[in-house]
C-alpha cells in the first residue's frame, strides 16, 4: 500500500475531515444489500449484456470488432480493460440501455463492462458481481446528480460521471481498502471527458466514452491496488472536477439520502432504440395513433423539459443515429407505425415520416420544465384535419421507476436485443445471468 493510502487509512477522520470521495465509498459500502437488490442488479446487469450482444450487429459495432481482432492476438484471453472498453462501446450503440433520470447518466453501460470484464479474468462469483454493479451504479449516478444542469449541455455525463461507477465496482471486486478506493475514484475522475460535439455530425463517438468509462476506472482501480494514489478532493477540489466542469455544481448531492434504496432501483430501462428524452413523447404518440384511427393530421405539438431539447431538436434526419436523436422523428414514427423498433429509425421509415415529422413542432413547457430531471415527461397534442384535437400527456416515461417494466417485460427485451445479435442460444445466457442471484457462475460469452 502507497504512504498516502497508508496515511489515509491510520489517521481517523470527523466528517468533516473528509473528502467527498471518502465519503462516498463509506457511505457505498456502508449499504445493506438485500436479495431483492442482487435480483434487480441481475436483471440490469441482462439488460446491459443483452445490449452489448445486440450492439455488435451495427456498423460501429463491427469497426469496434475489427479494431479488437486485430488489437487481440488468436487464443489469447483478452485483457480486462480491452474487453471493459469493447463491451462498454457495444453497450450503448443501439439507444436502448438503462438511464438514470436523476443524473442523466447510463450507468449499465460503463458498470456493467468494467465488472464483467473483471469478474471474469478474476474467476469472481456471481453475487460478487452484482453486488460490484450495485456498488458502481451507485458511485456513478451519485456523481452524476451532483454536476448540475449546465454540465450536460457540453458534457456527456455518462462518460464525465462513468469512470467513478467502473472504478468502484473495479475496486469491490478486486478487494481494495477504503483508502486504496479513494485513490482509485480519484485517479478515475481525473480521465473524465466527453463533449455533446459529435451530434453535429452524428459522429460515432458517443460510443467511445462508454467504452473509455468503463476501462479508465478499471484501470484506475488496479493501479491503486499496487499503490498507485489519486487526489482524494477530486471533486471538490480547486483544481477539481465540479470547479472544471461543473457551473451549478451540488456538491452535497453526492452524500444526500444516504439510506434510501440503491440508485440501481430508481434507474429506468429503455423500452424503445432511441434517445431516452425522446421517451416521454413516443408514449404519449403511441397511445394516440389508435384513437387517430386513419385521419389526416395537420399539425402535432410536443411539449417537453429543455434537455429534451437541447439533443434532440432535429426535424430533418439523414441516418439511422440522426433518427434515434430526433424528437419529431420519433412522434412521427410512434403516431404512424407499430412497433417503434430497430426498424422504425431505418432508411424506409424515415422516408415514410419526414413529411408529418416537419409537421411537429416541439417547445420547453411546464410542468415539465421544472420537473426535469426528477421526472422526465412529455405531452403530445395532434390536429386532425376535421377540427379535432387529441392530446395525451405523461408525467413520467415506461420503464421509469414509476411506470417500470415487469420482470417478464425486461427478460423479452433481452430476448430481442440478443436475437438482433444472432445468438443462437438466448436462452443460457439469459437464465445464466438470471442465476447470479442465487450464486450461479458467469455464463461464458463470446463478444469478439
Amino acid at each position: 500500500m502507497s504512504n498516502a493510502s497508508t496515511r489515509s487509512a491510520g489517521m481517523p477522520q470527523t466528517v468533516e475531515d473528509r473528502s467527498l470521495t471518502q465519503g462516498l465509498v463509506g457511505l457505498i459500502r456502508g449499504k445493506s444489500v438485500a436479495a431483492s437488490d442482487l435480483d434487480a442488479a441481475a436483471l440490469f446487469t441482462l439488460d446491459a449484456v443483452a445490449n452489448i450482444l445486440a450492439g455488435r450487429n451495427s456498423v460501429p459495432g463491427r469497426i469496434l470488432l475489427a479494431w479488437s481482432q486485430e488489437k487481440t492476438r488468436a487464443n489469447t484471453e483478452p485483457d480486462p480493460a480491452h474487453l471493459a472498453f469493447l463491451m462498454g462501446g457495444l453497450c450503448h450503440i443501439l439507444e436502448t440501455d438503462d438511464l438514470h433520470r436523476e443524473s442523466v447518466v447510463h450507468p449499465g453501460c460503463v458498470v456493467v463492462p468494467a465488472a464483467w470484464a473483471l469478474a471474469r479474468h478474476r474467476r469472481a462469483g456471481g453475487r460478487a458481481l452484482l453486488e460490484a454493479v450495485l456498488q458502481g451504479f451507485e458511485a456513478t449516478t451519485r456523481v452524476g446528480m451532483a454536476v448540475g444542469p449546465a454540465h450536460y449541455r457540453i458534457w456527456h455525463n455518462t462518460a464525465t460521471c462513468g469512470p467513478y461507477g467502473s472504478a468502484m465496482a473495479a475496486s469491490a471486486l478486486i478487494g481494495l481498502s477504503d483508502a486504496q478506493t479513494v485513490d482509485a475514484l480519484g485517479n478515475a475522475g481525473s480521465q473524465s471527458a466527453g463533449l455533446w460535439q459529435f451530434l453535429e455530425t452524428g459522429a460515432m463517438t458517443k460510443h467511445l466514452h462508454a467504452g473509455h468509462a468503463a476501462e479508465a476506472g478499471l484501470k484506475a482501480a488496479e493501479l491503486a491496488a499496487f499503490g498507485f494514489t489519486g487526489p482524494p478532493r477530486i471533486l471538490e477540489g480547486e483544481k477539481g472536477f465540479f470547479r472544471a466542469a461543473c457551473p451549478d455544481a451540488d456538491p452535497e448531492a453526492v452524500l444526500r439520502a444516504p439510506d434510501a434504496p440503491w440508485q440501481l432501483v430508481r434507474t429506468s430501462i429503455k423500452p424503445w432504440p432511441s434517445c431516452r428524452h425522446t421517451h416521454p413523447a413516443i408514449d404519449a404518440a403511441e397511445e394516440l395513433r389508435s384513437r387517430i384511427a386513419g385521419r389526416e393530421i395537420v399539425g402535432v405539438e410536443v411539449d417537453t423539459y429543455q434537455a429534451a431539447l437541447d439533443v434532440c431538436d432535429r426535424p430533418v434526419v439523414t441516418t439511422d443515429y440522426e433518427a434515434k436523436f430526433s424528437l419529431q422523428h420519433a412522434v412521427a414514427a410512434a403516431l404512424t407505425r407499430f412497433p417503434v423498433d430497430f426498424e422504425a429509425f431505418g432508411p424506409a421509415a424515415r422516408s415514410a415520416c419526414a413529411a408529418l415529422a416537419l409537421k411537429v413542432s416541439i417547445a420547453a413547457r411546464e410542468p415539465y420544465l421544472s420537473a426535469y430531471p426528477t421526472a422526465w415527461g412529455a405531452e403530445v397534442r395532434v390536429r386532425l384535419a376535421d377540427g379535432t384535437t387529441l392530446k395525451v400527456a405523461r408525467r413520467n416515461a415506461k420503464g421509469d421507476p414509476e411506470a417500470p417494466l415487469s420482470s417478464d417485460e425486461m427478460i423479452a427485451k433481452a430476448h430481442m436485443l440478443l436475437a438482433h445479435g444472432g445468438v443462437a442460444d438466448a436462452g443460457r445466457i439469459v437464465d445464466g445471468i438470471l442465476g447470479l442471484a442465487t450464486g450461479g457462475a458467469l455464463p461464458d460469452l463470446t463478444v469478439v
